[in-house]
């Protein structure tokens, strides 16, 4: 893939990566070649010399850190999911972060989600040429978000994605896991299926995409399809947990409606990619990532 056309072969690639701290923030500065210059930002107190303190929701904010860094590329990975700023963070901020992308001349690169999907599908993934329909909050203000960032920025790269795990720290699906084994109360659903992708596979890809002149949606998941139950049990059994003691439940006898087979076509993604994100029976047993 060529380099973004802003950025001199003279120097290094300037990097701005928003949710710098998270999981997947974290794992994309850890895997950026030495020679770029790479910043983070986070909502809350930086962890390094090199994070920025940023609230996505404060547009001039957003502006000012991208006038002062000048970075060729933005990974745009800061999102909220459950708390009273989801709508505000989700949409609002990724529309400043695409404005000031788009004034900047930066390539940005979006991370949304398979939830804006309605799950609804018996049977395959959905591609790109799929219509989103979420059924959920948090998918429709992705969505929305995704919506923001094109009108804003028409050439930017919407990578939606799956449950991330993996990485140098246990992400929130590990955790519960773990818990469920130590007797927390809670069901994981043999009726909801996803394509988990391991963290450091999914920062590898988005780094060799931000290299690219990709635009619109683009899906990039595990390889593998399987439900969130059956995802415990691999979790459990890969960190020597006894996976008979977590408890399968029904999604469709939950009584808000959910998406259910969320599974995505990634083919397009696995044509363009050099790296390809791994299934999560790959990821934990071992092998190599897929080239």
């Amino acid at each position: 893939m060529d380099a973004p056309e802003s950025a001199a072969r003279d120097r290094p690639l300037r990097l701005l990566v928003t949710g710098g701290s998270g999981q997947l923030g974290s794992a994309l500065i850890r895997h950026s070649p030495p020679a770029w210059h790479v910043a983070g930002s986070h909502h809350t107190n930086p962890r390094t010399a090199a994070d920025r303190r940023l609230d996505v929701v404060d547009g001039d904010a957003v502006r000012r850190l991208v006038d002062e860094l000048r970075p060729d590329v933005i990974v745009h990975t800061a999102y909220r999911q459950s708390d009273p700023a989801m709508a505000s963070v989700n949409v609002t901020g990724s529309a400043n972060v695409a404005v000031a992308a788009h004034a900047a001349g930066a390539r940005l690169v979006h991370l949304s989600t398979d939830v804006v999907f309605d799950g609804t599908r018996e049977r395959g993934g959905y591609t790109e040429r799929d219509q989103p329909s979420p059924i959920t909050e948090y998918g429709r203000t992705k969505l929305a978000a995704e919506r923001a960032v094109q009108a804003a920025k028409p050439d930017a790269l919407i990578v939606r994605t799956s449950l991330i795990y993996g990485g140098a720290v246990a992400g929130p699906h590990e955790r519960l896991v773990t818990e469920a084994v130590n007797g927390l109360d809670v069901g994981f659903f043999t009726d909801e299926w996803r394509c988990p992708v391991q963290v450091d596979d999914m920062a590898v890809a988005l780094l060799e995409l931000a290299m690219g002149e990709l635009c619109g949606p683009l899906h990039v998941a595990g390889a593998d399809a399987v439900s969130r139950f059956e995802f415990a049990q691999l979790v459990a059994a890969a960190r020597g947990l006894d996976a008979t003691l977590l408890r399968p439940a029904l999604s469709s006898d939950q009584p808000a409606r959910r998406p259910l087979n969320c599974e995505l076509d990634c083919s397009l993604a696995e044509m363009v990619l050099s790296a390809r994100p791994r299934g999560i029976r790959a990821v934990l047993a071992g092998a190599p990532i897929r080239r």
